[in-house]
């Protein structure tokens, strides 16, 4: 029997090592500025960064369905079955390319909706890329991976809203606090839940943000899996996770540190933190 092959998105936030290590596909998301395209995980993120503060607004959208079928076609072709898996479809039209396209090739292709983004995400794809060099089918890694979605925690700390609200995704989401926080300049925690991006609470300080991270996580409980996001903050993501291995004993070598691609910064901005934990079964 031909083995399960993973597919998944660049927001995934995965290393290099561990997406050539387990033979994980990954589609880029589209970055714009302006007319020039570019593919996210390819651009490098200084270049990103350097056109942004250099005033340039970037914009992303989803890889086309063609991309995808172009994947789904090339990786089915000796038989094999493919499970894609992708940031979640309350925020991103990525799933809805993917499952299109799926329905186009003659081979089996099933389509997960993570629910969440970045190593939320990636998690998933990890687990499910390891299960599949194990030899387990897609039924049995879906079910895998629905109980590891259910257990999957979010939490994004914005040091600016301005991003957000130009890429329209404040618009339906917290109108109301975007105004708030222009206003009071107060910093703003958020919470994915069922994949959409809620409110948490806003923090007067991005110090205390970051500790109101901290003891999100702590609130949870024993946890299996945790990763620091962020964007143009290292030190300070480093300073988390090492307090984050001190207060919940998971060793500091596998809390993983990374900062995002340009598609995820395109809407968070600089200075966003996140955390995401994924609780024991």
């Amino acid at each position: 029997m031909s083995p399960v092959k993973i597919v998944t998105d660049s927001s995934s936030d995965l290393p290099a090592h561990i997406v050539a290590e387990l033979g994980i596909t990954v589609v880029p998301l589209i970055v714009r500025f302006g007319d020039e395209v570019f593919y996210d995980g390819v651009m490098p993120v200084e270049d990103f960064w350097a056109r942004v503060m250099s005033g340039q607004h970037p914009a992303t959208s989803q890889p086309a369905v063609g991309t995808f079928q172009e994947v789904f076609e090339r990786l089915t072709a000796d038989g094999s079955s493919v499970l894609c898996i992708t940031i979640t479809s309350k925020h991103s039209g990525t799933y809805n390319s993917a499952w299109s396209a799926a329905r186009m090739v003659k081979g089996h292709v099933e389509v997960f909706d993570s629910l969440s983004l970045s190593w939320g995400l990636g998690f998933q794809v990890w687990e499910a890329a390891k299960l599949a060099q194990q030899g387990a089918e897609i039924p049995d890694i879906v079910a895998h991976l629905e109980g590891l979605r259910n257990r999957s925690h979010v939490y994004i700390l914005l040091d600016t809203m301005e991003f957000l609200r130009r890429g329209g995704r404040a618009d339906g989401v917290f109108p109301i606090v975007d105004r708030i926080a222009r206003a009071l300049r107060i910093k703003i925690i958020l919470v994915l839940v069922e994949g959409a991006l809620q409110l948490l609470g806003p923090v007067r300080t991005y110090d205390k943000g970051v500790a109101r991270l901290r003891d999100e996580i702590l609130r949870l409980g024993p946890l299996a899996h945790l990763a620091v996001m962020h964007t143009r903050r290292p030190d300070q993501a480093i300073a988390l996770a090492d307090e984050l291995a001190s207060l919940t004993g998971i060793p500091r070598d596998e809390i993983y540190v990374s900062e995002t691609g340009a598609a995820l910064s395109t809407h968070g901005g600089p200075g966003v933190m996140g955390v995401i934990g994924i609780t024991k079964d």
